[in-house]
């Protein structure tokens, strides 16, 4: 019963690491401009309606990472084979990340790849559910 309580929580943390370090990476390869504070939305809204392809890019990538690292632990640490625990961390994230582009002025392609990339949960689950690709 305590895996199934902290299945989904397991699951937030390890995409919400998977975010973090890709976006880390993405911000070493394509800086901010010098002079913008992160904590200035009106700084941040500007810079990201002319930001270049790849620095977004790596916001989807980091997406990805974390939409498959939240399927798989949690279904791993819930050991029932259930993908409930996946899909409600694809779902904490998919609303995060929709209020996230919301506030912030982003291409339509981003919200197309940042609504889509968060059914690879659905793949984190099938590469931690062991159980379903054995009985193929």
């Amino acid at each position: 019963m305590i895996k199934k309580i902290i299945a989904v929580p397991a699951g937030v943390l390890a995409g919400g690491l998977g975010i973090y370090l890709i976006e880390t990476l993405g911000h070493k390869l394509y800086p901010l401009p010098a002079g913008i504070d992160r904590n200035d939305m009106d700084a941040m809204a500007s810079y990201v309606s002319t930001a270049p392809f790849m620095a977004l890019f790596f916001v989807i990538l980091a997406y990805a990472v974390g939409a498959l690292l939240s399927g798989y632990i949690s279904t791993k640490v819930s050991a029932d084979g259930k993908m409930i625990y996946a899909l409600i961390c694809g779902l904490v994230f998919l609303l995060q990340t929709i209020y996230m582009m919301y506030s912030m002025p982003t291409p339509a392609w981003f919200w197309v790849a940042g609504v889509l990339v968060w059914s690879l949960v659905w793949v984190g689950y099938r590469l931690a559910d062991n159980s379903k690709i054995i009985k193929r």
